[in-house]
């Protein structure tokens, strides 16, 4: 890692936990699953896991920490990575399947975090069956995220990408 990617994860991470706790108003809709598959899908599986701790810690001192930061760590880090090896693949996807991506990814989400439920209680499928409404609330706001932001941050991050590369072989 070096200072410029850093900082590209520390925008990042500020862009998740900004707008994470700016919705925390509406139930389950927050960007950070949206930062998380974009930064995995251009910086890579190990950025997106990384982007994953730092936002889901800062973003918890804020809303409040609890046994669900674990899983929500899990979750969001899963993502980021299956996002990055999946960006080392393919150098061009489409948009419609970053999208479909991520509502997927939304569901993928609660499951995760029914698990929390599980850990607690020893109930799994009330609690899932329950929180169905915000998975899909979680879905489709990925899906808004991803369409409003993955144009713009992929633009910038690869031609960040473009300049590093050319200044490092000019020097």
């Amino acid at each position: 890692m070096n200072i410029y990617k850093l900082t590209l994860l520390a925008l990042l991470a500020a862009i998740a936990v900004i707008g994470r706790f700016a919705l925390s108003f509406i139930p389950s809709v927050q960007p950070v699953t949206a930062m998380v598959i974009i930064c995995g899908l251009v910086l890579g599986p190990f950025a997106a896991i990384l982007l994953a701790l730092v936002s889901t810690f800062l973003s918890n001192i804020l809303l409040g920490m609890g046994i669900w930061t674990i899983w929500q760590v899990i979750s969001w880090a899963v993502i980021g990575a299956l996002c990055g090896v999946i960006g080392k693949w393919f150098n061009e996807i489409p948009l419609y399947w970053i999208v479909f991506m991520s509502i997927v990814s939304g569901y993928f989400y609660g499951f995760i975090i029914s698990l929390t439920q599980y850990q607690i209680t020893g109930k799994f499928l009330p609690y899932y069956l329950a929180g169905l409404p915000y998975d899909t609330n979680h879905a489709i706001g990925n899906a808004i995220f991803i369409i409003l932001f993955y144009p713009l941050l992929n633009y910038f991050l690869k031609n960040y990408a473009k300049n590093r590369f050319q200044l490092q072989n000019t020097n």
